[in-house]
């Protein structure tokens, strides 16, 4: 199925990313109105590679390489949240901002989600943990058997949580991406 016949079939693609410099996860759903299915999850591996520099190259290639294979309408990701390391925050920012290159490289609109905002989303709870999480989206997307690596239903976790909130206010950015703030926000353009 080509990207348009999926757009008049008001099918969407979502890619969900949960940033990190040892382990990312991904995940990817299908929806259409208000039903949604998975498609793929999984975990990009980094810890092997010394370097912060080759992870970052890592980074950008797979996601690049899950945005070509399906070919996302939106992609979502969990924001970071502050933790007293300064350079691991640097890090996970860093790491952040390469995934939400490779998807503004394809004009592709992000959205990002606090962690709090999607726990409640996909459990009811801002406070789950991560294996309730896990739990709740084998439930949901039915899902046989939870991954070792929870970075992967984190991510699926990014994704439902998109889905629930599309259309709706954002915590942070919007859905239409960052070509539509700059229409409507000319004054803030810099020369």
């Amino acid at each position: 199925m080509g990207k348009e016949e999926k757009k008049e079939g008001k099918e969407k693609i979502i890619l969900g990313i949960d940033p990190g410099t040892n382990v990312m996860g991904y995940g990817v759903i299908l929806t259409e109105g208000k039903k949604y299915s998975l498609l793929q999850y999984g975990v990009i591996h980094l810890k092997k590679y010394e370097s912060h520099e080759l992870k970052l190259k890592k980074i950008f290639e797979r996601i690049t390489g899950l945005i070509e294979e399906f070919l996302p309408d939106a992609v979502a990701l969990e924001a970071p949240f502050y933790g007293e390391n300064v350079q691991s925050m640097l890090k996970l920012g860093r790491a952040q901002g390469v995934a939400m290159a490779a998807a503004l490289a394809r004009e592709i609109p992000i959205t990002e989600y606090s962690p709090k905002k999607v726990k409640q989303s996909v459990t009811g709870n801002g406070n789950a943990s991560k294996e309730q999480v896990a739990e709740m989206l084998k439930t949901l997307l039915k899902i046989q058997e939870i991954p070792k690596l929870l970075d992967a239903t984190d991510a699926l976790a990014v994704a439902v949580c998109h889905h629930f909130h599309e259309g709706r206010l954002q915590t942070r950015g919007r859905s239409e991406g960052w070509k539509a703030f700059l229409e409507e926000n000319p004054d803030r353009i810099k020369p």
